[in-house]
């Protein structure tokens, strides 16, 4: 028995052209589910009613709680428990494992932090920053592609389902393609309920789990009170806040006038093309623009809906969903604004 979720993974990874025995591995299921459902072109799990009787688990339950009590404190995974009782002759899946030791250990001890590289293509990471509070609030949409370093900001004034999903939007349209996975946080116009389904199995909005399925990428989530899993994001999110948006407002407010999300928009693709990815990256030692034209060669086609009209994006033509235009409307020419970035 598979979760709805699972199933989109194994359509989604079968799509970007795994094998069905790799597919198998990764999500810790029978070759022979992923070949059933991959033949059957359903578009929900099929549930087959099986004979109440011993989990297929409970010849091996005293033998794992022998080698987790002879282990600590080290923490055994379940990758290798699941090699171990495989070796035993148990034919179950990982996830049913996985369920298991959950139950029975509790809450998992954390993992220690690894810092890792990814390949080209294959990871976005995406978060929301507040810059602004108040009646007028300001929110930016952070999203960062895990090898390149490539980034796409984008301001408005809320953070609801279909804003989120317009930005997606708008952001793989402006890396002119659309990563494998793309990871988050906690956030509910995601994930309805973590560990729904036994540790690891999540349970998405209905929504988003549609949007994903159809644009061809896997959500994932990162570990709970580990913000580390998801920390490329996590430092632009700062980044933004203390070099693009607090020096433009402070710019302004000197000048009288108050930052709106049009001139936000506008000014930050500016700032991203010639500072943002113009640095040299203290990880890559590389600028995060010459490696996004490599990147971006492994990123998955953009779906006809939201292939670009012209060869680049409008960027201060967001649509009127992402915003509403502030009470105190700017009014001044773009060289304005101009000129006040040039001065941060």
């Amino acid at each position: 028995m598979i979760t709805k979720e699972e199933l989109m993974k194994i359509q989604i990874l079968h799509q970007q052209g795994m094998s069905q025995r790799a597919i198998a591995k990764q999500l810790g299921i029978s070759r022979n589910t992923v070949k059933r459902y991959l033949r059957a072109k359903v578009d929900t799990p099929v549930y087959t009613a099986r004979a109440k009787g011993r989990s297929m688990l409970e010849p091996y339950k005293s033998f794992l709680h022998s080698r987790i009590a002879q282990a600590k404190p080290v923490h055994l995974s379940g990758e290798v428990l699941f090699r171990e009782v495989k070796a035993l002759g148990y034919t179950g899946s990982l996830s049913l494992l996985r369920q298991y030791l959950y139950q029975y250990r509790g809450k998992p001890t954390p993992e220690p932090i690894v810092r890792f590289e990814t390949q080209a293509g294959k990871q976005m990471q995406v978060d929301w920053g507040q810059m602004r509070g108040g009646k007028q609030p300001i929110h930016a949409f952070i999203a960062v592609l895990g090898y390149s370093r490539g980034m796409m900001v984008i301001f408005t004034d809320n953070m609801r389902y279909d804003t989120l999903e317009q930005c997606h939007r708008l952001t793989f349209e402006y890396f002119q393609g659309i990563p494998k996975e793309v990871w988050y946080d906690n956030m509910k116009t995601v994930v309805i309920e973590r560990d729904a389904y036994g540790d690891g199995q999540h349970k998405l909005n209905q929504a988003f789990y549609q949007f994903a399925k159809s644009m061809g990428f896997i959500p994932k989530l990162c570990h709970t009170y580990r913000p580390q899993t998801k920390g490329k994001v996590e430092r632009m999110v700062r980044y933004v806040r203390d070099n693009f948006f607090r020096p433009l407002n402070t710019k302004l407010l000197a000048q009288g006038l108050t930052l709106d999300i049009t001139t936000a928009n506008t000014e930050v693709r500016i700032w991203l093309d010639t500072v943002a990815h113009q640095r040299i990256h203290d990880t890559t030692k590389q600028k995060p623009a010459e490696r996004l034209v490599e990147e971006r060669k492994h990123l998955q086609a953009l779906p006809p809906k939201i292939l670009p009209v012209t060869s680049t994006l409008n960027s201060h033509v967001i649509l009127p969903s992402l915003h509403r235009l502030s009470q105190q409307p700017l009014h001044h020419e773009l060289s304005v604004y101009d000129q006040l970035m040039e001065a941060i």
